[in-house]
């Protein structure tokens, strides 16, 4: 516990008040019985609330691995911070008000707001770059969570480009005013999800690439966890090598659905044939890795 505590306190006093915000909502979505765009008002607070609660914190342990403290590091996570700020409150001041956050452009308001969103995760994006290229070339003391934290850092900006496709002239919905931008494809945003992250179930959702995208960063620490220490570190590296270009290519094909107005429960043929050839692919190059690991006995044979 000692060691949080130490780890960058702007970012964990962020993490500790999207805590507080993500109960609040949670008790919003059962209390208020407004409902936006076939959601709980409050569902969309919630899971901003969770997710800036797991992202604060996964780069606040990030920062804690390097061997020394940087100031562009820490000048860049407090950016983010910013950003982030700037972002959950336009989300809750929405709520507040009973509208909507993103792609809303119905009012002078309403648009001002969205452009703080859009100009938010702009900087926030060229901060998380500068913030994983700091990482990236730190020389952190375990080779394997390194290797892991580089693959996530670099992995979630590609999450975060998945999400453009949202906001492209195409996207906006024909006959609608005041909205430049959605999340579902071949559907209007609101129809049936699935349950929690509304994810469309009759048509393409652009947040399902952009969700897996983003949470790389926790994937592949998590996966270098799994791998434990029985492997050799030169097996391990491979291995987060491998599971790195899988979840790359992974992001891009759940993107690819979407755009082509596919539920993610119902994929068509072509969209099955992808996953398992990257299922097959995956499971190749895992096996190769492991056939060549190195053996004790026969290190100590030689």
């Amino acid at each position: 516990m000692t060691n949080v505590l130490r780890w960058h306190r702007p970012l964990m006093v962020f993490t500790a008040a999207m805590a507080v915000l993500a109960v609040i909502a949670g008790i919003g979505v059962f209390t208020d019985p407004r409902v936006l765009t076939g959601a709980p008002i409050w569902l969309k607070p919630f899971k901003f609330a969770v997710s800036f609660v797991v992202y604060a914190a996964t780069l606040a342990w990030m920062l804690s691995l390097l061997p020394r403290r940087s100031r562009i590091a820490e000048l860049a996570a407090t950016v983010i911070l910013a950003t982030s700020v700037a972002e959950i409150v336009v989300i809750v001041t929405q709520v507040v008000r009973g509208t909507t956050s993103h792609y809303n452009e119905s009012t002078a308001l309403n648009s001002a707001l969205f452009q703080v969103m859009g100009t938010s995760i702009l900087i926030l994006f060229i901060a998380h770059l500068v913030l994983g290229v700091v990482i990236a070339r730190g020389r952190l003391a375990d080779r394997v969570s390194a290797h892991a934290v580089r693959w996530g850092l670099g992995l979630s900006l590609v999450g975060m480009l998945a999400a453009i496709p949202m906001v492209m002239p195409g996207q906006a919905p024909p006959g609608v005013d005041g909205v430049s931008g959605a999340h579902s494809v071949g559907v209007a945003d609101g129809g049936p999800g699935l349950p929690l992250v509304g994810w469309s179930t009759t048509g393409g959702d652009l947040r399902i690439g952009h969700f897996v995208g983003l949470h790389a960063l926790q994937a592949l620490p998590l996966l270098a966890l799994l791998l434990g220490t029985r492997l050799d570190q030169a097996t391990r590296i491979r291995l987060l090598a491998v599971g790195g270009f899988a979840y790359a290519i992974l992001t891009v094909l759940l993107t690819w659905q979407a755009l082509r107005g596919q539920p993610l429960l119902q994929p068509d043929a072509l969209t099955l044939t992808a996953w398992a050839l990257l299922a097959a692919a995956a499971a190749g190059a895992t096996g190769a890795v492991l056939a060549l690991r190195r053996r004790p006995d026969l290190e100590l044979a030689a």
